[in-house]
């Protein structure tokens, strides 16, 4: 294990998350807020912890496999944890590991929160409002992809790095140039970001609000200003972040090939069912609200466009994992639960800002089955599974089961973890168990809200501590594609020689 290059990659992301701080600063001098000092402690802390991790060169800066899973965990988990010192120096989140929860959240952009409903975020600071938004942007694309596009962290090695942060079953590179690969995707997410700024200025949007939801759509986190979500917005408003939060959800690579003008390669074999899935669950779900009378937030019947308006942002936003609401569709039907559960686990694409399992990974495992029913069949039959045309290699099949069994194994242990503290919370109402799983899939999927006592008008304040816990490692876990978070556990990720 190379400790040397690990802790002088910490150091730099300590160094960037003091740079970070900048934007909170700025927003609390222009609004004249106390908490400038909270976040200029902050900045102050992570620079000097910074530079001292830089003192002294590493005797090799290479970036093994290993290494490269490790420091991307650490890394995270060192963001997070500075990350939310202005919550509790600032008083707003005094207690820490609510502090730990909502900033983890707000890094893995996952939108889950432990400010209390009756409180409401627009009783927060205008900075405090713009660290949580901000979060969310720098997560999305991730941290050291970031870092990647300014330094060059150890040459051609780096790639472990992306690997590792990157989600998706695989990453590639879109030039030779791991750092240019790095600045490109950072360059369309910030131009994708800026256009969403402006057409939502266009809208009447202020701009205060229109950069903070900006910053939550694009990393598909789903943190807002307004206690109601984006229900008092206009439907302008609303079909804009509609719209951006299914292009975030989509892989950036599609982006830069339509820049490069390679028209057939746009449309992979991905992007063209996570299409389709939208499509059919916005249908279904529109159908199922239209015709079982469903009431809208002033209490009149849905009308079909009303219900096509919010069951396509609520598809979106599920699917995409960003989380905001313009309606609680707690209070509709099953049958659209269902199908908004089922977008919690599909998620979005990969290498995209969104979570969940991925559509990709999903397709590989629907391919692979067909493939075992067809050697069953036909046992002397042998026939590769192909993506877009190209054989897809064995080691990534190996590695969407690994992860699969990995994430039932960590999802069910987490529901049985918190459901000990399911009794106190929901008082042992017949939505136990929807609060319960839905808070571990919002978790996990890095979506934010569930059902029950977790759904759009819900937040996470009444767990206890232990269960945050495990909410934090979920997120993180969802976040890194699970295997970053395990491989610290491993007791042979320690040995010098492994």
């Amino acid at each position: 294990m190379n400790f040397g290059i690990i802790k002088r990659t910490v150091g730099w992301i300590l160094l960037f998350e003091a740079a970070f701080f900048l934007v909170p600063l700025i927003a609390a001098a222009i609004y004249w807020e106390a908490e400038f000092f909270a976040f200029l402690i902050c900045m102050g802390i992570c620079a000097a912890l910074g530079g001292l991790c830089l003192i002294g060169k590493p005797k090799s800066d290479k970036i093994y496999a290993k290494e490269g899973f490790v420091i991307t965990a650490l890394c995270w988990i060192v963001l997070s944890a500075f990350g939310a010192l202005p919550f509790v120096l600032a008083g707003t989140i005094p207690n820490y590991i609510d502090a730990l929860f909502e900033t983890v959240s707000g890094f893995t952009t996952t939108g889950a929160t432990v400010i209390d409903p009756e409180v409401g975020v627009e009783s927060l600071p205008k900075c405090i409002l713009m660290w949580r938004s901000f979060t969310h942007w720098v997560g999305g694309m991730g941290v050291l992809v970031f870092i990647m596009a300014f330094l060059p962290l150890s040459g051609a090695r780096n790639m472990h790095i992306m690997k590792a942060e990157s989600p998706g079953p695989t990453v590639g590179k879109l030039v030779p140039r791991v750092r240019k690969t790095a600045a490109i995707l950072y360059g369309i997410y910030g131009v994708l970001t800026l256009v969403q700024i402006i057409m939502l200025l266009c809208g009447g949007m202020s701009l205060f609000d229109a950069i903070n939801t900006a910053f939550a759509t694009a990393g598909t986190g789903g943190f807002s200003v307004k206690n109601d979500g984006l229900i008092g917005y206009n439907s302008y408003i609303q079909i804009v972040v509609t719209v951006f939060m299914l292009i975030f959800s989509i892989n950036f690579n599609s982006y830069y090939l339509l820049i490069r003008r390679k028209w057939k390669e746009v449309l992979t074999e991905e992007v063209k069912w996570f299409l389709i899935i939208v499509a059919s669950a916005i249908l279904a779900v529109t159908l199922n609200v239209f015709f079982t009378e469903t009431v809208n937030a002033v209490g009149d019947k849905m009308s079909f466009g009303e219900a096509l308006k919010h069951a396509a942002f609520s598809v979106a936003s599920v699917v995409s994992t960003t989380g905001f609401a313009t309606e609680d569709f707690n209070t509709w039907p099953v049958f659209s639960h269902i199908i908004l559960v089922g977008m919690m686990f599909i998620g979005a694409c990969a290498g995209s800002t969104g979570g969940g399992i991925k559509v990709s990974r999903l397709l590989l495992l629907g391919k692979s089955t067909s493939n075992e029913i067809g050697k069953m069949l036909h046992p002397k039959r042998v026939k590769r599974i192909t993506m877009d045309g190209r054989a897809v290699d064995d080691e990534v099949v190996r590695s969407v089961y690994g992860y699969m069994i990995a994430y039932v194994i960590i999802f069910v242990a987490s529901l049985a973890i918190i459901s000990l503290d399911l009794g106190n919370l929901t008082h042992g109402d017949s939505g136990a168990f929807a609060t319960g799983f839905t808070a571990v899939a919002a978790t996990f999927n890095n979506i934010g809200p569930g059902f029950g006592a977790v759904g759009p008008t819900g937040s996470f304040t009444d767990f206890s501590w232990w269960s945050k816990l495990v909410f934090i490692f979920d997120m993180l876990a969802g976040r890194l594609e699970i295997f970053p978070m395990l491989i610290l556990f491993a007791p042979m990720t320690w040995k010098k020689c492994a």
